[in-house]
């Protein structure tokens, strides 16, 4: 607690740190984008189209960056944290709609924050096995994800700007791991030795979906990769101007990293069989390991990808923390999630909320050995998400009636409309879609509803006592 200049105790929170300029917001998105989408669900994503593999990220490049139009005019409209649950909030001020919302986001980030933290374990014990793969069901997997989530939660502790800066060196070490991904692979091609070549132009599709529903289902399955869009926005309060250089910060991350998933998926499937590929937790070490087999440079890349998806659990875990602190200082949510460290400055109650609740699914998706972590959270994840771009859409509609006094970035109607159409269409059940990822949603939203009924009846039972006090009184 501090003092104002009359000597009065102030109870004001202490405002977030801001610090990232467009270099570090640009890293940031990168960094979330490029993440265990990449490194990890390019394998899930060819099982479910064959070679064709580079058709769905393309096409979840493409319906994201509608919504990205979206986002743009309400980031740089209300240039806060609480990005989508915030937007909800103001469009529709409806308690139960925005608790929805900011629990659907929250959940997006922790089930992907809880793949990558399975994805770095296995990359973890493939790294010091010298590149051989450990078995699914062994214990060590788990116990280390666990180990790895809580070193997540005290590196968001320290700060933002200790978060930022480790997520600037670890997406420098992803991007080479990604570059010298593209020049062997492409070195393996050039050469005439990717007997797969001619996959890449081929659909082989499981055997109860047709090529359009198995598109759809590897679309929303790629969609796992954008996780950037509200990670990036909930990060306004601690951005320098972000008004000026979220679009263009933006809209350049989107583009060069759709480059680098087309390229990168297209050697995968001329190098790997599909088969492997689909099986595989660490489906671009095997495309390295194919490629130059006897290049020492390639016993690295296990390592590259284990800091990789740490890149992409620190970034969601991150978002998670801030995204509960910027509604609960706002009134949605129980005023202590909004608690600020006087020290660090930064929103330790949420973080501590978020880990928990990672830890809880973590345990409890690890419980069945013959499912696919990565797979089955990582497609949970996107479904959480195209959920949430649908209402993001719909709301910078209803917003175009609340004006603001700042110069703010403006999206065309029809884009925001083609946006909210594609992205709801992309979380219905017919597309192909696991249904055991409604499962998981489901569970979580159903615990959301629990708590925000709690919330609900402590907020009324707290407004009844007041008012009896005051008829007391």
């Amino acid at each position: 607690m501090t003092s104002t200049d009359t000597g009065a105790p102030s109870t004001e929170q202490p405002e977030l740190k801001r610090v990232l300029g467009w270099k570090l917001l640009l890293l940031f998105i990168i960094g979330d984008i490029l993440g265990t989408g990449v490194y990890a669900l390019t394998g899930q994503v060819a099982g479910e189209v064959g070679g064709a593999a580079w058709l769905p990220f393309l096409i979840a490049f493409a319906v994201a960056t509608l919504t990205a139009f979206s986002y743009l005019e309400l980031v740089t409209k209300y240039p806060q944290a609480a990005g989508a649950a915030l937007y909800v909030h103001k469009a529709f001020g409806v308690h139960f709609i925005t608790f929805i919302v900011l629990f659907t986001v929250m959940c997006s980030g922790i089930t992907s924050a809880t793949t990558a933290s399975r994805a770095f374990a296995v990359n973890m014990l493939t790294a010091f096995a010298g590149g051989d793969k450990p078995d699914p069901t062994n214990p060590a997997l788990l116990f280390f994800a666990i180990a790895f989530l809580l070193l997540v939660m005290f590196i968001n502790f320290r700060g933002v700007a200790e978060g930022v800066g480790t997520n600037v060196v670890l997406t420098l070490v992803e991007l080479s791991g990604l570059l010298m991904v593209i020049f062997i692979g492409y070195w393996f091609i050039v050469r005439g030795q990717a007997q797969h070549w001619d996959a890449v132009v081929a659909f082989e599709t499981p055997d109860d979906k047709n090529v359009f529903i198995a598109v759809t289902a590897a679309t929303a399955l790629a969609f796992f990769a954008l996780v950037g869009f509200e990670d990036s926005v909930n990060m306004a309060e601690e951005c320098k101007d972000p008004v000026r250089i979220f679009p263009k910060v933006m809209l350049s991350g989107l583009a060069l990293t759709a480059v680098v998933y087309v390229l990168i998926s297209i050697c995968a499937v001329a190098i790997v069989p599909v088969g492997v590929l689909a099986e595989s937790e660490t489906p671009l070490v095997d495309v390295v390991q194919a490629a130059a087999p006897n290049f020492p440079i390639t016993d690295l890349l296990p390592w590259i990808s284990m800091f990789a998806v740490a890149n992409t659990a620190l970034i969601n875990m991150m978002m998670a923390g801030r995204l509960l602190y910027g509604m609960a200082k706002q009134g949605v949510l129980p005023g202590f999630l909004a608690y600020v460290h006087p020290g660090r400055r930064t929103p330790f109650a949420a973080i501590i909320f978020t880990t928990v609740i990672a830890l809880c699914l973590l345990v409890y998706v690890s419980a069945d050995p013959d499912s696919s972590v990565v797979g089955l959270l990582g497609g949970t994840t996107a479904l959480l998400l195209l959920a949430v771009f649908t209402v993001v859409n719909i709301s910078v509609l209803v917003l175009r009636r609340d004006h603001v006094e700042h110069k703010h970035f403006r999206t065309n109607a029809v884009v925001a409309v083609l946006g909210a159409l594609t992205a709801g269409y992309l979380t219905l059940p017919f597309t192909g879609r696991d249904t055991e990822q409604y499962v998981i949603a489901g569970w979580l939203l159903l615990l959301g509803v629990v708590l925000w009924a709690l919330t609900y009846w402590h907020r009324r039972r707290q407004n009844d006592r007041e008012g009896h006090l005051e008829d007391v009184n």
